[in-house]
């Protein structure tokens, strides 16, 4: 099999079936298409008989193609043996979906059920895709010795992990999703990954890791149907469980990074539900809510996910998910990502955020500063930050707003242009210490400083100071310099 593997990802690359290339072939208009499921246009401008047209309809598109145009050197006998694609009255259906990813590798999952396809599966191995990458682009970019995948599915995060991590364990409780994942990582050229079955943390009892890095069965519905997407556990106490386990598997300075769902409950702040997860953990813990949809929003989405919108059954799955919601006095489900780091610290910090604005990417390589900064802020003293020399983080701009012609602005901003791409209103005091801080100086002689210059009293001012810059440090404005 593994012969077969590596000629086919030869031909492959040979024939330009590659992240960029299948894009370039396809075009924006094709592309954006298929976004919203129609293959239409991506099967018009595939339909030349050309090798990266023939794979695109294969592979990607799920169309079956004549076995006489096929690409030269296509071993579509030993594929078919090997059951990835069916060869019959001389045409040739691909039984999996083969997508180029843009780690440069090849991953191996089912087909994609559009709508009108037969129904998924309960095993179904779905294929990456946004949550995929946005996990990839949260994980820490530092090298790691042990890493582990919870939750492989097609096995994409390993092609992340690959040249990170010096070990890589991937686990999974669907053994098809092993199954598929090993012709990912092998058609990928990726070797040494210990593959193992199990629900959550079970497989690797008693071990630790650097990394850990989870895509779980995130999904929360009154029935586990799919295994690729709900864990069949009540409501979000999944992630719950998963993120109350996660310390016991850290080493010492190891980190956790994992897509969830939680629930917006009648008069209770989903915040306080998050951050009741993350405490008691004996880590830092940073959860963000990058989205958050109505129950009808929510139950729509997963529906048409798995391409049930026009089926039979569409109305009445909708009517018991919506009432099953209702009957939980849910009123939304918040999307987002939370990271742990065991720092070691006997004072353990959490932060809980919204925040659903564009931020730069990969976040993975700066992650760990942001964790930095948000412990730093919390775990200085007063007269250890007075002390401190501080200085403005890279990229920060300051805008200046008001009528024109005013004598001073009526609202002064602070805004970083990269990284998470905050934005901050702040007073004279900081827009002063930040037109000063350069890390050559303590900051209680830039505060009087500035109360000579402003007139306002020193002491009070350095008594203020602290309350007011910590949030400022733990957003990443300022940053202390140890140059």
């Amino acid at each position: 099999m593994n012969d077969l593997l590596d000629r086919l990802r030869e031909l492959l690359l040979d024939t330009g079936y590659t992240i960029d290339g299948v894009r370039e072939r396809l075009g924006d208009i094709a592309a954006t298409a298929l976004s919203r499921e129609e293959t239409v246009p991506a099967l018009r401008v595939t339909g030349r008989g050309d090798p990266l047209g023939t794979l695109i309809r294969l592979w990607w598109l799920g169309a079956s193609v004549e076995a006489r145009g096929a690409p030269a050197g296509l071993p579509l006998e030993e594929l078919a043996a090997a059951g990835l694609v069916t060869v019959e009255g001389g045409r040739v259906t691909s039984t999996v979906h083969l997508q180029p990813w843009e780690t440069g590798g090849y991953l191996v999952s089912d087909r994609k059920v559009r709508p009108g396809d037969p129904a998924l599966r309960p095993d179904h191995v779905v294929g990456a895709g946004g949550a995929s990458a946005n996990l990839a682009q949260l994980a820490s970019h530092r090298p790691v010795g042990r890493a582990l995948d919870l939750g492989t599915g097609c096995g994409v995060q390993v092609l992340h992990l690959n040249g990170r991590a010096e070990e890589i364990t991937a686990t999974d409780v669907n053994p098809r999703a092993l199954e598929l994942a090993r012709l990912s990582w092998a058609l990928s050229g990726i070797t040494g990954v210990e593959a193992r079955r199990g629900s959550m943390f079970d497989p690797v009892e008693g071990e630790r890791f650097d990394l850990v890095v989870s895509n779980p069965p995130f999904v929360i519905s009154p029935a586990g149907r799919f295994t690729y997407r709900e864990s069949g556990l009540s409501a979000d106490d999944f992630c719950r469980d998963l993120v109350r386990r996660a310390p016991n598997h850290l080493a010492p300075g190891g980190t956790c990074h994992l897509l969830a769902n939680w629930l917006h409950v009648d008069g209770e702040d989903w915040r306080d539900r998050v951050g009741g997860w993350l405490a008691g953990t004996g880590c830092d813990g940073w959860a963000v809510q990058r989205d958050v949809q109505d129950p009808a929003e929510y139950v729509e989405l997963w529906l048409r996910d798995a391409a049930e919108q026009g089926t039979p059954r569409y109305r009445e799955l909708y009517d018991d998910w919506l009432g099953w919601f209702e009957s939980e006095n849910v009123t939304g489900i918040g999307f987002g990502w939370i990271t742990l780091h065991d720092s070691g610290s006997l004072d353990p910090v959490v932060r809980v955020e919204e925040y659903g604005l564009p931020v730069e990417l990969p976040v993975g390589g700066y992650v760990d500063e942001v964790l930095g900064a948000i412990t730093t802020a919390h775990r200085l003293t007063d007269a250890q930050l007075l002390g401190a020399r501080l200085a403005v983080a890279e990229g920060v701009l300051e805008e200046r707003i008001g009528p024109p012609g005013a004598e001073d602005p009526a609202r002064i901003v602070l805004r970083q242009t990269g990284r998470l791409r905050r934005s901050t209103r702040v007073g004279t005091v900081e827009a002063a210490l930040a037109g000063v801080c350069d890390g050559d100086y303590p900051l209680a002689p830039l505060l009087d400083a500035i109360a000579e210059l402003t007139g306002e009293d020193p002491d009070d001012l350095r008594a203020k100071a602290p309350a007011v810059l910590r949030p400022l440090i733990a957003e990443g404005f300022f940053h202390i310099s140890t140059g």
